[in-house]
């Protein structure tokens, strides 16, 4: 693909990752609203204590004090009112009364705090907000994935129109021959393979005149190797070429080169076989000698191993230039083409996969969210009833322990007042009051419901909002499906061409 293409690809993907990490920020929110630690609500019953009688009267001395009063027929049979002692009773009763009504105002403050951090009304707009939002979140996204796409088939279409110009222009028919797969490898390993053997043979051919033994005679023949294998392999990538184009010219220049190498292959096989003549007999100045015999004499060897050593390396040299011609595709530039059009075909391919995958991404981020928000609403709307309870069942708690106060008040007074009826002399002198009963001044609890949400109200619009969620849920699986299909439809619109 085009350096200009690649570039904009990676600009489009940095663009798409950019607003892949800013989409659906409503139903982020919302997610993370849900997901926060509302408080730490545990429902317990143990707020008012009951007053323990024998207790109060022993720390009161109710029993003595109505002894020691009722000895003295104290209060007179005249009293009308409660004396000191009793005073002392009723207001501590009327102090037990007061620190519970505290703790019952505590306690209701605390859960209308509570409730008040349910925040429901906040949780159904963040919904109406998600809702309005993710379809079009979606859009935006398939939007971003087809300009995407979109460049990447650009790519493909211009490689494609080269190709079947190529192909026109040069009167081709068959597919370009690539060097990819087992059989290449094959190919290249061959190549190695004739310039090893080649080597060690030669190497043991000239071992014997070289002052270094077999190591320098290995050393000479990798570089006569060397040059022989790659010449031929030049000649068949670059020079055999020619001889196939369509243009004239270029014909005759390739079977000029051809000519050349073929030329150049026989003059370097023979100088190493009349270099390994005279090495075996001169320890220096053979190279040289070499030269002359092989100009006054090219065909003037006069031993068959040098002979041998000729042909093995023209053979080696055939076997690399046929091998190197199947290498890379025989026509000069076609191979180019071809694999220009194979990369954009693969980099539409991946990117279109990527974007398919993305979007699937994109729809099961957003359902799984949803879901989340779905079972929040749900365990949001336990916690409302279970405070709402919880609450009623502490206010009657608060009624049930004033009716204990006022019980155990009557007891404490009966205490005193049994003890100090006994104490009397004459109990003509007992105060009528003593029979009366005591009487506590109950305490009603305001609650302030302004606002407040009742269970069957808050039932409905949680049904009624889980049920637009489950909706959005099939909108953004029905947008994810028209996204794909948009996709595919720039195959239809521009369909690979058949070469052929």
């Amino acid at each position: 693909m085009p350096l200009d293409a690649a570039a904009s690809g990676n600009s489009n993907k940095k663009l798409a990752g950019e607003h892949l990490s800013k989409r659906f920020e409503s139903l982020n929110k919302l997610r993370d609203k849900f997901l926060e630690a509302n408080h730490d609500f545990r429902s317990g019953t143990q707020v008012f204590s009951s007053l323990n009688v024998d207790k109060v009267a022993k720390d009161l001395e109710l029993v003595e004090e109505g002894k020691k009063r009722g000895a003295q027929d104290l209060p007179p049979k005249s009293a009308k009112s409660y004396d000191d002692v009793e005073l002392t009773v009723t207001e501590r009763i009327e102090d037990e009364k007061k620190a519970a009504q505290h703790n019952l105002e505590d306690s209701l403050q605390l859960f209308a705090g509570r409730l008040a951090s349910l925040d429901f009304e906040d949780q159904f707009g963040l919904i109406n907000l998600a809702n309005s939002s993710s379809v079009s979140d979606f859009k935006a996204e398939v939007a971003v994935g087809v300009d995407e796409l979109h460049g990447l088939r650009r790519a493909l279409n211009d490689a494609e129109r080269e190709h079947s110009w190529f192909k026109e222009k040069h009167k081709l028919i068959r597919a370009a021959r690539m060097p990819e797969g087992g059989a290449h490898l094959f190919r290249v390993s061959l190549l190695v393979l004739l310039f090893l053997i080649e080597t060690a043979m030669n190497g043991s051919f000239l071992a014997k005149g070289n002052q270094q033994g077999f190591f320098g005679g290995i050393i000479e023949a990798a570089a006569f190797s060397f040059v022989n294998i790659g010449i031929a392999l030049l000649a068949a990538i670059f020079c055999a070429k020619l001889v196939v184009h369509r243009s004239v010219f270029a014909k005759g220049i390739g079977a000029t080169l051809l000519t050349t190498y073929g030329a150049l292959a026989v003059a370097i096989n023979l100088a190493l076989a009349h270099y390994r003549e005279v090495s075996g007999t001169l320890a220096e100045g053979a190279g040289n000698l070499a030269v002359s015999n092989m100009i006054a004499a090219p065909a003037g060897l006069t031993d068959i191993k040098s002979w041998l050593l000729f042909m093995i390396g023209l053979l080696f040299s055939v076997i690399a230039f046929i091998d190197g011609w199947f290498v890379l595709d025989p026509y000069p530039g076609y191979a180019g083409v071809e694999k220009r059009r194979n990369a954009a075909r693969e980099n539409y391919k991946d990117g279109k996969g990527e974007l398919i995958e993305r979007l699937q991404d994109v729809r099961d981020e957003h359902n799984s969210k949803v879901e989340e928000i779905i079972k929040g609403l749900g365990a949001r709307q336990r916690e409302h009833r279970a405070i709402v309870e919880h609450r009623a069942k502490l206010v009657t708690l608060f009624a049930q322990h004033q009716d204990q106060l006022d019980r155990a008040c009557n007891q404490l007074l009966a205490k005193y007042r049994e003890a100090n009826v006994q104490a009397r002399k004459d109990p003509a002198t007992v105060p009528k009051y003593f029979s009366n009963i005591f009487n506590l001044a109950r305490i009603k609890p305001k609650i302030t419901s302004d606002g407040e949400w009742g269970d069957k109200e808050l039932s409905a619009s949680i049904r009624d909002a889980q049920a637009r969620l489950n909706e959005q849920v099939r909108l953004i699986g029905k947008e994810c499906e028209n996204g794909i299909a948009a996709y595919q439809e720039l195959d239809r619109l521009h369909p690979d061409k058949i070469d052929g």
